[in-house]
């Protein structure tokens, strides 16, 4: 399969690969391998935090690679998964790793039909097709096997891809608690920016997207997961067993800071934190 170039209107020219390894910290080689691609691929996750809060500050955000390159290579911002997964199969493209684009469905359409609206990237290397997806917030480390069925262990997380189900299709899922969880299910459909373009302003504007209604940022690690909804800070380990503490007002800029390592200035926590919505009242 032909990697895609900037021919193809995906504008991989637009990105400076050695500042982006620089931002994910990675020192090794760039060599269009399965080695270096699992390499890139943990160190975005472990580097990079997933977060909307462009959304949340009504900047954004767009999916021009140029402007994606901007904030979160050069700005050391976090991003989401249009963003984040752009950015990613940019500099595969660029070290000659075999990537295509792929919009893809969250959950079971089985079980609640929803639109293609999560972008990952999928890879053919050494005779697999290997799932790419540094854009999730709570997804694996590092890359999945997806061309068959098979159950991948990573550090405190548990993921398989199961054989194609009544539509045809493959599902994507992680062991939580016992059970089996479906993350995404993996459709065929080819996918070309205009797509993205789309699912992108749908996603950041729609009242019914999850990513309007509250800032959203998530930083997982190899046993647990940090998430700040709201103004809910969490960890969850592996077992999902949750701590939790609410974050004042006035803290919102130092807990991005020293809990993700995302800067906002003081004004921007506020606009973020004044679009959070109230919580509901209770009665009784």
């Amino acid at each position: 399969m032909a990697t895609n170039t900037t021919g193809t209107g995906w504008d991989t020219g637009a990105l400076d690969l050695d500042a982006y390894a620089e931002r994910i910290g990675y020192r090794g080689p760039l060599r269009p391998d399965l080695e270096t691609f699992t390499a890139l691929h943990r160190h975005h996750i472990a580097n990079v935090p997933f977060e909307n809060l462009d959304i949340m500050l009504g900047t954004g955000p767009g999916v021009a690679l140029a402007d994606i390159a901007a904030k979160i290579v050069h700005h050391r911002r976090g991003g989401y998964c249009y963003e984040m997964n752009l950015l990613f199969a940019a500099a595969l493209d660029r070290i000659g790793v075999p990537v295509r684009r792929q919009l893809i469905r969250i959950g079971d359409p089985l079980e609640h039909a929803r639109p293609r609206s999560h972008l990952v990237a999928l890879v053919e290397l050494d005779g697999r097709t290997w799932l790419g997806d540094v854009g999730f917030g709570s997804g694996a480390a590092e890359p999945l096997p997806v061309d068959r069925a098979a159950v991948s262990e990573q550090g405190g997380w548990t993921y398989r891809v199961t054989e194609p189900l009544a539509d045809g299709d493959r599902r994507v899922q992680e062991l939580r608690a016992g059970q089996w969880e479906t993350m995404y299910t993996l459709i065929p459909d080819a996918t070309y920016p205009v797509d993205v373009a789309l699912a992108n302003e749908s996603t950041s504007t729609s009242p019914s997207s999850p990513f309007t209604r509250r800032p959203v940022v998530v930083k997982r690690g190899p046993e647990t997961e940090l998430r700040l909804l709201g103004r809910t800070l969490a960890e969850t380990d592996r077992d999902r067993r949750d701590t939790s503490r609410e974050i004042a007002d006035d803290q919102y800029a130092a807990t991005l800071a020293e809990r993700f390592g995302l800067e906002l200035t003081e004004q921007e926590a506020k606009r973020v934190t004044a679009a959070i919505p109230p919580e509901p009242e209770t009665t009784g």
